[in-house]
């Protein structure tokens, strides 16, 4: 299980790389490797603002749809278009080609984000 230790994790699966003020946005490989062969990648649009926790999109897998949590408050400033055509990405480079979104966050603030430990744990890993 793959699972960088450079990176913050949320309880939902959600990986998130955080510089500066602007967070990329992803599903961590335990959640990839769950759901499946991924087919399809919703994402809200770009403007869009969203607090912590809110639905932002969802993924759908060949047997299961699922939603895309917020992990922190900010507005979605890009989305990763290549998931339009090659969704699979996400199965196959879920923490680089496979990213979901870009976010300028309000606040840098995450103390409810987990670590990469505290995130193996929480998966039973």
């Amino acid at each position: 299980m793959n699972i960088p230790t450079h990176l913050k994790y949320t309880k939902d699966h959600e990986w998130i790389l955080i510089k500066g003020d602007i967070a990329t946005i992803g599903i961590t490989d335990f959640a990839q490797g769950e759901l499946g062969d991924i087919v399809y990648v919703e994402i809200e649009k770009v403007g869009e603002s969203f607090s912590k926790e809110e639905v932002f999109g969802t993924v759908e897998a060949v047997k299961t749809v699922s939603d895309l949590f917020m992990p922190l408050t900010g507005e979605i400033i890009d989305i990763n278009q290549t998931l339009n055509e090659k969704p699979e990405l996400v199965n196959e480079d879920p923490y680089g080609r496979g990213w979901m979104i870009k976010v300028k966050l309000n606040s840098p603030e995450t103390t409810s984000l987990l670590n990469s430990e505290e995130y193996k744990k929480l998966i039973g890993g």
